[in-house]
């Protein structure tokens, strides 16, 4: 059943690169909405109007209403939702829901992050519960349709059919999403491989392009359109400083009107740019809130000291060679200032 799901959700027609694996038609072979690709290599000056757009500013909590300027609707809504493969239980019961913003999706590997997005940008179905998308249910195939049209997801590991060139898989997927009118469906994919900074090597095959070049070209596909909701996993796997800043200010323009969720095990990322932080372990979700309230968590229970102390739920060792510790603060002993990380590693020991 799982498979026969995974067909009818990766149907390449609106939110994904998929389609026939035949290379002289498809140029990609990314699972229908899924399989987009992570980014590599982005130009940090390129989206219009960056240095105005608001980094952590229009906050949104993962269980309240979607924000100002949105439908009345959140942007995703998750109830009860429950994912298995075979007996592994991967989404366990989960309610959630998001409006407008960056959410950052945390959480340790096997937390049931990337079949949570995977359900996002409609690849999976759930095996319990409901999923809505842009106030749409992805089980009715019209409604599916309509949200693949409107949906960006970037898969966590992409794949790319080497014999076309970087504008070939880019356009393929815009014929997937309907741009039907060949001269703008063209200047879009050229804007969207400008934005990723692959505008002099967009006729380049994909098989002489670099792993990372190839990551930006799955990237430029997930953005045509400037969909209302971008679905990224790992994103900014391979990109070095200067394009992790280039990412930052690409997505904050997205958010800026539209929803983000992004999956990442970087919490200087989550600090930098997400409006809201979800920590998911074992299958459910343990927090959901801004930056700075996941960082409270560990207000009072964080401490320093030359030894290793038995007594903390969490200790290891600085780069200054000190041991810094989480737990019940021992008495007589100052508490050192939290950070994000801190926090997540209490949510994830379902310590509050």
């Amino acid at each position: 059943m799982g498979a026969r799901r995974r067909r009818r959700g990766s149907v390449g027609r609106g939110g994904g690169a998929g389609g026939p694996r035949d290379r002289r038609t498809a140029p990609a072979r990314c699972d229908g909405p899924d399989r987009r690709g992570p980014p590599t290599g982005l130009r940090p000056s390129r989206p219009r109007h960056l240095s105005e757009a608001p980094v952590n500013t229009s906050h949104t909590t993962a269980t309240g209403p979607a924000a100002a300027g949105q439908a009345d609707h959140p942007a995703v809504v998750a109830e009860g939702v429950t994912k298995r493969f075979g007996r592994t239980v991967a989404v366990d019961h989960l309610d959630l829901a998001l409006g407008r913003g960056v959410i950052g999706l945390l959480g340790p590997n096997g937390a049931g992050k990337t079949t949570l997005l995977r359900t996002f940008a409609t690849v999976l179905a759930p095996d319990a519960g409901q999923v809505r998308l842009l106030g749409l249910d992805p089980a009715r195939p019209t409604e599916r349709l309509e949200i693949r049209r409107r949906l960006g997801y970037l898969p966590q590991r992409p794949e790319l059919y080497r014999s076309f060139t970087a504008f070939e898989v880019v356009e393929y997927v815009a014929i997937l999403k309907e741009h039907t009118d060949r001269r703008r469906r063209a200047a879009e994919c050229r804007r969207v491989l400008e934005l990723v900074g692959l505008a002099d090597l967009m006729h380049r095959r994909v098989r002489t392009l670099s792993g990372g070049m190839q990551q930006r070209v799955a990237l430029a596909a997930s953005l045509l359109g400037t969909p209302d909701l971008l679905v990224l996993d790992e994103p900014a796997t391979g990109l070095d400083p200067e394009q992790r800043l280039g990412l930052r200010s690409l997505l904050a323009e997205t958010a800026s009107h539209g929803t983000v969720v992004l999956s990442t095990h970087n919490t200087a990322e989550v600090a930098a740019l997400c409006t809201t932080v979800v920590v998911m372990t074992q299958g459910a979700v343990v927090f959901a809130g801004t930056p700075a309230e996941l960082t409270a968590l560990a207000e009072g229970r964080v401490w320093e000291s030359e030894v290793q102390e038995h007594v903390a739920a969490r200790s290891w060792m600085t780069a200054s060679g000190t041991y810094r510790h989480l737990g019940t603060l021992p008495v007589g002993t100052e508490a050192a200032t939290p950070t994000l990380d801190d926090g997540y590693l209490l949510a994830v020991r379902g310590i509050r």
